[in-house]
């Protein structure tokens, strides 16, 4: 009887631990990309993140972030904590036209960098005085967010259609 406890415990766990690869060893969403930097023996690697994502208030521009994500079983199950590490471009793709108001500081791209409490977040602004856009990634947590961001600036011009 002991035995098939433990035959039958240790059937769960494997059937829990397929589990978890399948439903969280998924693309990320809008990934563009992603390079392993760190081999983990069980789990996925640690790996830099590239995502592609356009401003929802001003047509014309594509933004790319870059990111780490830690791996290993506690990024397999979406419980580490990714470091503040990121990169951001910007530019116009397209005529640039801008659909509403734009309030400086105003939030293009948010995404969880822990279970709960981190952020990685990019905000716009709008430097009137020489017509360019500035996109700031940066990373926020609940208590003790972090100083490393990165900034990218688009000026607003003309288009020349060929």
């Amino acid at each position: 009887m002991k035995q098939i406890k433990i035959i039958l415990g240790c059937a769960v766990l494997i059937v829990a631990g397929v589990l978890a690869f399948w439903i969280f060893e998924r693309p990320e969403r809008g990934s563009t990309g992603s390079v392993s930097t760190n081999f983990r023996f069980l789990g996925p690697n640690d790996k830099i993140v590239i995502d592609g994502f356009d401003d929802p208030k001003v047509q014309g521009v594509a933004c790319h972030i870059s990111r780490a994500q830690t791996g290993g079983i506690k990024g397999q199950l979406g419980v580490a904590e990714d470091t503040s590490d990121a990169s951001i471009a910007c530019r116009q793709v397209g005529p640039i036209k801008i659909l509403g108001d734009l309030k400086d500081g105003e939030q293009v791209f948010d995404e969880h960098r822990s279970l709960v409490f981190k952020r990685l977040r990019v905000v716009r602004f709008w430097d009137r005085q020489r017509n360019v856009l500035v996109y700031v990634s940066y990373s926020d947590r609940f208590v003790g967010g972090s100083p490393k961001s990165s900034i990218s600036t688009v000026p607003i011009m003309g288009w020349q259609v060929p």
